[in-house]
C-alpha cells in the first residue's frame, strides 16, 4: 500500500524561494565558494540563533535562523552547479544540520528553563521565563527532529526509499521561524511560541512514524513480489 504524500510547504512556495536566492547562488558559484563553506556558515548562524533565543531575542533569532536555512539550501545548489556534489559533502552537510537543529532548540530550552544570560556580566541574573512544559516541548521537538532524520538515513542504508513526511527539515525550519516571530509579540507571544513547539514536537514524531510505516510497506511489497 502506497501512503499519501502530505506536504507542509507547497511546491510553488519552494519554487518562489529558489527563484529569490538563485542570483546569490549563481554569484557564489562563479566566485568559487565551496559548498562546505556554506554548510559551516549555516552552523555558525544556527549557533548564533541559539544564543539569541537563550536571551529571549526571538525576533532577531528568527531572522538568523532564516539566514542559516538559506545557507543550507544554497550549499546543495552550489554543489550541483559546480559539480562538487559528492558523498562526503552530503554526509558533512547532514551532520552539521543535526548540530544546527540542536543549537537552535537548546537555546530555546535554556530560555524556558530560566537560565542566566549567556556571555552576560556576573550578576545579570536570570533572563529566561521558567516554563517546564515548554522545556519538555523543546526536548520532544529535538528528539522528533533527530528521529525524522534517523529514519531516512537508516532506511536508505537498508535500500529503501524514505523521502516522505509532513515535517522534513525545510518545514521544521519554517515552523521555527514562524513561531519565533510570533514569540516576539508582547503579552501573547510566549504562549504562541510554546504552542509552536508543541506542534513541532508532535508533527515531527508523526513524520517519523509515517516513515516507519512507509518503509514497512515497501518491505511487505518486496516479500510479495514473485
Amino acid at each position: 500500500m502506497q501512503m499519501t504524500r502530505v506536504v507542509f510547504l507547497s511546491e510553488k512556495n519552494r519554487a518562489r524561494y529558489l527563484r529569490i536566492i538563485t542570483p546569490i547562488t549563481k554569484l557564489l558559484s562563479r566566485l568559487g565558494v565551496h559548498p562546505n563553506i556554506l554548510s559551516l556558515a549555516g552552523l555558525i548562524f544556527s549557533v548564533t540563533a541559539g544564543v539569541a533565543f537563550s536571551t529571549g531575542a526571538f525576533f532577531w533569532g528568527a531572522w538568523i535562523v532564516m539566514l542559516a536555512g538559506t545557507c543550507d539550501t544554497m550549499d546543495g545548489e552550489i554543489a550541483r552547479r559546480s559539480g562538487k556534489n559528492n558523498r562526503f559533502g552530503a554526509f558533512f552537510d547532514s551532520t552539521l544540520d543535526r548540530y544546527s537543529d540542536a543549537f537552535i532548540l537548546l537555546g530555546m530550552g535554556w530560555y524556558f528553563a530560566g537560565g542566566p544570560a549567556l556571555f552576560g556580566a556576573e550578576g545579570d541574573g536570570e533572563v529566561g521565563v521558567q516554563s517546564w512544559w515548554a522545556v519538555v516541548f523543546v526536548i520532544a521537538a529535538l528528539a522528533g527532529s533527530f528521529m525524522v532524520s534517523y529514519t531516512r538515513a537508516r532506511a536508505e542504508f537498508l535500500g529503501f526509499e524514505c523521502k516522505i513526511g509532513l515535517m522534513q527539515r525545510p518545514e521544521r525550519i519554517t515552523l521555527l521561524i514562524m513561531g519565533s516571530l510570533l514569540g516576539s509579540i508582547p503579552v501573547v507571544g510566549l504562549g504562541l511560541l510554546k504552542a509552536m513547539l508543541l506542534v513541532l514536537a508532535v508533527s515531527s514524531h508523526i513524520t517519523a512514524i509515517h516513515r516507519m510505516v512507509h518503509v514497512r510497506n515497501q518491505f511487505l511489497a518486496e516479500k510479495q513480489d514473485p
